[in-house]
């Protein structure tokens, strides 16, 4: 039998949206999760304390469902070491090895929990990344904020950091045409597996990865690998490429 990440499922999406399951399954399970990791979680913010300073958690404001801002928890993962005239050093320089396991692990994410159980995110869906990102995106692009974001996602599952921003939001709206419980499980457990592996942390000769710089930057190609892909009615979800690099910056 097919996959439910190999078939479309718009009718079954709006049942599963509709009866509000997504948003239950969510509290549940990041309720328990926090409960249950609360000592790791204690003592991930000690050892992130000692390490790399305080404040132990990482905020960021990040756009959310409908594209409307929200405060992003996560462990610090970067120090705040500056240069001579006070500027903070480029990511590479901040982020040490201790933040880098952090970051290869996903153990950074789980902060993210509380905004799971606030309501602000969801378990899984597109990631949220930066609110200068949002005038950049093209109309399709920008559909990726008809849902919550989450904590993981189809482009994690698919490639993580070792896939171009093309490929990613192509992913991310993909999802938001064709979700279902099914499909959320199938990336829950796939996202697991992948973080065991620890694939696709960063993007080769970065820190974390490259910048957004618009669809203005886009490879002709690969934008009309996308349009084609999003003018579908019930596409099949784009292919990754073994090519190279979403963990957001720190700073």
């Amino acid at each position: 039998m097919p996959s439910s990440l190999d078939q479309g499922g718009s009718g079954r999406r709006r049942g599963f949206a509709s009866r509000g399951l997504k948003r239950a399954f969510d509290f549940a399970v990041a309720l328990s999760a926090a409960i249950v990791l609360s000592p790791a979680l204690l003592f991930l913010a000690g050892i992130v304390a000692i390490r790399l300073g305080r404040p132990v958690l990482f905020r960021q404001e990040r756009p959310g469902l409908n594209g409307k801002p929200f405060k992003i928890l996560k462990f610090r993962t970067m120090t705040d070491d500056r240069d001579v005239n006070g500027a903070l050093l480029p990511d590479i320089d901040r982020l040490s090895g201790f933040g880098r396991w952090l970051r290869s692990t996903s153990l950074d994410e789980l902060p993210a929990l509380l905004n799971v159980l606030a309501g602000d995110m969801s378990l899984v869906g597109p990631r949220p990344l930066l609110m200068q990102y949002l005038p950049l995106y093209s109309p399709a692009q920008a559909r990726r904020h008809e849902v919550r974001p989450g904590v993981t996602g189809l482009a994690q599952l698919k490639g993580r950091n070792a896939i171009s921003w093309e490929e990613k939001f192509a992913y991310d709206v993909w999802y938001v045409d064709n979700r279902t419980f099914r499909m959320d499980l199938e990336i829950l457990f796939g996202t697991v597996a992948k973080v065991l592996r620890r694939e696709g942390v960063s993007a080769e000769g970065h820190a974390t990865y490259p910048a957004f710089r618009g669809s203005a930057a886009i490879e002709p190609s690969c934008r009309q690998s996308t349009e084609k892909l999003a003018s579908l009615d019930r596409p099949a979800p784009p292919q990754s490429k073994p090519t190279s690099s979403d963990k957001e910056p720190d700073a």
